[in-house]
């Protein structure tokens, strides 16, 4: 997984939920980044050091694309409002879901 630019990250999302709309799904994950990309040293090692601000790491996945970016901790307020639209304009193909009502969760409630 390779990380890529922020705008280069949201145009290749739009392209990931077009071609996740005829037979598949995607999945876009945020966790605080620390810039650490190895992992908690054993007992007795020296710690590794804490940053001096955190950023967001996120990742999008559908099948065998995947796809990662870090936001540092001044842009995540325009990327946000850039995401929220590539999100909204992917999910105008969604289905309404029908609720089945059997007899027997109509006796329990």
């Amino acid at each position: 997984m390779v990380l890529l630019t922020n705008e280069e990250f949201l145009s290749r999302l739009i392209l990931l939920a077009q071609s996740a709309r005829k037979d598949s799904s995607f999945t876009v994950t945020i966790k605080r980044y620390d810039g650490n990309d190895r992992p908690k040293p054993r007992e007795g090692n020296p710690p590794l050091p804490t940053p001096a601000e955190y950023s967001c790491l996120i990742r999008a996945k559908s099948r065998s694309k995947k796809l990662s970016t870090v936001v540092k901790r001044d842009e995540v307020a325009k990327f946000m409002e850039t995401y929220a639209k590539v999100l909204r304009s992917s999910m105008d193909g969604l289905k309404k879901v029908k609720k089945v009502k059997n007899k027997a969760k109509a006796a329990q409630g």
